[in-house]
């Protein structure tokens, strides 16, 4: 499976051919860390039974999204402008990018998964709760690859009422998505 490295590599890439003000605010690759050497939730969607034949066209979109929603909430992996009014615009350029990708997929079903990955997280972050944002994205991402079960979808309500059971909640029901696809 890709790596989250292999992941931001090709956001880099594919951001300088878009070129604009989110080109010019692209950095350096990230410095290395270990997490960066495991999949992040685009390799994660990316690997489903959903997205074959066009992993790397998921890969890629969701990293936008993913960046886009590090530069409102986190810390972005490629592109850094210096201004945090910037930052926001840019994120909301990505997210933009990335979901205008997916729908030209055609793929409806992921479209409403990431748009509600992208309000669950930031009420989690408005709740001060990171933990329940990164278990958001975990399950987002099997739903994307794997598609939704019910399982999911009753976590993303617990998520929704901010549930302190509901991290582990979405994250269990993303893994027995998994095992049982």
């Amino acid at each position: 499976m890709r790596t989250a490295r292999d992941g931001a590599d090709a956001l880099r890439e594919a951001l300088r051919a878009e070129g604009g003000t989110v080109a010019r605010a692209l950095d350096d690759p990230f410095p290395p860390t270990e997490d960066m050497d495991l999949p992040g939730p685009a390799q994660l969607a990316a690997a489903g039974p959903r997205t074959r034949d066009q992993e790397r066209e998921y890969e890629l979109l969701l990293e936008m999204i993913l960046e886009g929603y590090r530069l409102h909430y986190d810390e972005p992996l490629v592109v850094r402008p210096r201004d945090r009014d910037l930052a926001l615009l840019l994120g909301d350029q990505l997210y933009a990018l990335g979901l205008a990708r997916l729908a030209a997929l055609g793929d409806l079903d992921a479209v409403a998964e990431l748009a509600d990955v992208i309000s669950l997280t930031a009420q989690a972050h408005s709740a001060a709760d990171p933990d329940l944002a990164d278990a958001v994205w975990e399950a987002g991402a099997v739903s994307i690859g794997w598609g939704a079960s019910d399982d999911h979808r009753r976590a993303k309500e617990r998520a929704r009422a901010l549930d302190p059971e509901a991290p582990r909640a979405l994250r269990a029901a993303a893994g027995a998505r998994r095992a049982g696809y």
